[in-house]
Formats: C-alpha cells, sequence, structure tokens
C-alpha cells in the first residue's frame, strides 16, 4: 500500500545509483532498514485498523524461483518500486513476468554462490526461497542467510513437518499445505469460528471473538475463565493493545484470543453469551 507520492533522490553508498525513499505501510515481509537519524514509527488510522508507517528505503530483492508464486511476488515488489532480481533454472519460466517487468532475470540453481552473486545478493536486503522443491528452497534460503548476511529470508516448504524444524533453525517458512487448508477453513466454516491465524501443526488458532454487550466492563481473567483461552490482543480505538488479566473490555472492543483448534466453537459460543454473574 502506497501512502503518498513524494520521494526525494539518494545515492546508494555502494553504487553510486539513484535511490529513492519514501513512507510505506508495514507489509508482512518488511524490507524495510531503518537507519540512524530516521524519522520515528508514526501511526496511521484507517477505519478501525491501525496501521504502522515507517521510513522505508527501497531495497534490492532476489527471487528464486519463478513459478505462480515467484512471479506474482516479483511483480509486486516491483509495483512497490523496489528493485528485483528472478532466478530460475528454466529459462521459459521468465516468460510469466511479462513484458512489462523490468527487473533481473538470472538462469541457474539458486544453491549456487556464483548465480545468487549475479542476481545481486552481496546488495540484497531480502532473499525469497519459492521454487517447487523444498530441498533447494531451504538450502539457498541458508546460503543467503549464513553466507552473504542476507537479514529478510523466506523459504516456502511444502512439507509441515520439514518447515518446523527450518523455523527453529531461524529460516522463516510458508508451510503451503498447512497455510491452504487454513485458507479453506476460513471460507467454510461458519462466521464466527473462522481463525485469523493457525499454527502450522493446527493445533493453536487465534481467532476474533464477537462478545455479548454484557462483556462490557468485566476484565480479561472473566473471558478468559468463562471459555478457556487466551486474550492475545485487542484492537482499540484502532490501535492494537496488550492487555493484562485486570484490563477492563470496552465497548466496540475487538478482542483476539489465541485457543486450541478443537475449542474454537465452545469458545466463540461462550463469548457470544452473557457471562454469568460471579
Amino acid at each position: 500500500m502506497r501512502l503518498g507520492s513524494s520521494v526525494w533522490a539518494r545515492r546508494s553508498l555502494r553504487k553510486g545509483l539513484p535511490t529513492r525513499r519514501r513512507l510505506a505501510a508495514v507489509a508482512s515481509l518488511d524490507t524495510g532498514r531503518k537507519r540512524k537519524g530516521s524519522p520515528p514509527l508514526v501511526g496511521v488510522i484507517v477505519g478501525r485498523f491501525s496501521v504502522g508507517v515507517v521510513q522505508e528505503a527501497f531495497v534490492h530483492v532476489v527471487i528464486m524461483g519463478c513459478g505462480r508464486v515467484g512471479s506474482s511476488l516479483a511483480k509486486a515488489l516491483e509495483r512497490l518500486d523496489h528493485q528485483v532480481s528472478v532466478i530460475d533454472k528454466d529459462g521459459q519460466a521468465f516468460r510469466r513476468l511479462g513484458h512489462d517487468f523490468h527487473g533481473q532475470q538470472v538462469v541457474g540453481n539458486g544453491f549456487d554462490q556464483r548465480v545468487l552473486i549475479e542476481a545481486g545478493i552481496e546488495r540484497a536486503g531480502a532473499f525469497a526461497a519459492v521454487s517447487s522443491g523444498d530441498n533447494s528452497n531451504i538450502i539457498s534460503a541458508r546460503v543467503a542467510r549464513e553466507t552473504f548476511g542476507v537479514e529478510a529470508v523466506v523459504a516456502r516448504i511444502y512439507d509441515e513437518k520439514r518447515a518446523a524444524v527450518y523455523e527453529r533453525l531461524g529460516i522463516p517458512t510458508v508451510a503451503t499445505v498447512p497455510w491452504s487448508t487454513d485458507r479453506f477453513l476460513r471460507m467454510l466454516l461458519p462466521e464466527g469460528t473462522a481463525t485469523a491465524w493457525r499454527d502450522p501443526s493446527g493445533t493453536v488458532a487465534v481467532l476474533p471473538l464477537e462478545l455479548h454487550e454484557d462483556w462490557v466492563g468485566r476484565t480479561v481473567r472473566d473471558l478468559q475463565e468463562a471459555t478457556g483461552c487466551r486474550v492475545a490482543f485487542v484492537m482499540r480505538f484502532g490501535t492494537g493493545v496488550l492487555p493484562d488479566s485486570k484490563t477492563v473490555l470496552q465497548a466496540d472492543d475487538q478482542v483476539y484470543v489465541a485457543a486450541l483448534s478443537g475449542t474454537v466453537t465452545d469458545v466463540a459460543a461462550a463469548a457470544a453469551h452473557a457471562p454469568e454473574e460471579s
């Protein structure tokens, strides 16, 4: 999401090439690096949601894999004015990028250091491994992180058990099967039981609760004891709040709770009823 259009030119310390800086909404893949002396974080309220805004530098992003996900990610990043290099061992795959893509296209294996250097990994601020092979993705992600020191590294993994292992190694992963399963659950389950997030094993879910009006004025502790869940955070006046057990619920609060997947329906049902008088 782009906020405003004012930009100013500066020169890259490494290449002497002009770059630009802008105010941009914080995304799930935060490729911006906060520099010394840059403005502090600013909050912008859009409707009922709070959007964090930082001074974000345009960076170089290397993507391994030019399938449907890789090509879509590359084009999205370029639309946000980031510099993008795409690696794929099949040169024909770059046709998915279209004629209006201006980023670099490199033929080769994404875990080959020479190929990565050609794609500009040494100046990259982010690396995404989204090829069709789990092994290739995790090897290339580790090379990017451990050999070239890229800070923002993400790997797509089909095998959810492997994904959990690589997460423990410090490589953020997107486990395709659990993620897709959760998306289907959100669309198939009745309103009120859909989750906002689910862990890769499917054990813990985070969901917004529709509270009965009588919960206003009661504490977070009361809600947790009555529903068996844990309150994760509260959206209040467009701002996220981390409550403690004594926090009092207010009108128009949007309460997000963590619950075991098998208890989601019961938690939602308990919150929809008036609390029992103590």
